[in-house]
């Protein structure tokens, strides 16, 4: 089955809840999308990504525009491997502590007015043709997909370092966990 790349982005200049709400990254971060590049481009031809895609965030895009160069293609921005969504009644300031709070329990527990299996199974739903592709987005989303594909319905059900490269296989029909990225050594996200 063809695979499929689902990397987290770099350091980011600034963490979520700072001044900046769409920072990019910083010097850790460059030297992070630039290791990515350089693992994804090491692999066998066949297994080589041929398509990039990201999140339609900076700290993402900055992180897929090496590899894209590298392969001589333009990024794709899809919104579906983005953020997870806010829910509408939360003001911007309140973002951090709500994803703290979500952070410690189970997606059906999330106090939210949106549906976020609806969120998780779209997440899924994109990458089941992306296949011979590689797609820079999110902690919390490449969580939905790591928890929809084991069955593990907590939130944070593993934590992607920056840069981390989750492999998954797709026969255009079904997706399939090859093996989740580095995990971070740290508790900060």
């Amino acid at each position: 089955m063809p695979r499929l790349y689902l990397i987290r982005h770099g350091k980011p200049a600034s963490t979520w809840g700072g001044a900046d709400d769409d920072p990019g990254l910083d010097e850790a971060g460059r030297s992070q999308a630039e290791a990515a590049r350089d693992w994804l481009l090491a692999l066998p031809p066949g297994e080589r990504p041929e398509r990039v895609v990201s999140s339609p965030l900076r700290r993402c895009q900055e992180t897929a525009q090496p590899t894209a160069l590298a392969l001589g293609v333009t990024v794709e921005v899809d919104s579906r491997v983005g953020e997870i969504p806010t829910p509408k009644a939360l003001a911007a300031e309140e973002r951090p502590a709500w994803l703290r709070q979500a952070f410690q329990g189970a997606w059906g527990e999330i106090d939210s007015d949106l549906d976020y299996d609806a969120w998780r199974r779209e997440i899924v739903a994109s990458l089941h043709a992306r296949g011979g592709t590689a797609v820079f987005s999110h902690f919390v989303a490449i969580n939905a997909v790591v928890s929809r594909l084991t069955g593990d319905d907590r939130v944070v059900c593993f934590r992607p370092d920056h840069a981390s490269i989750t492999i998954l296989e797709t026969d255009g029909d079904r997706l399939t966990l090859v093996a989740k990225g580095r995990e971070a050594t740290t508790g900060v996200l």
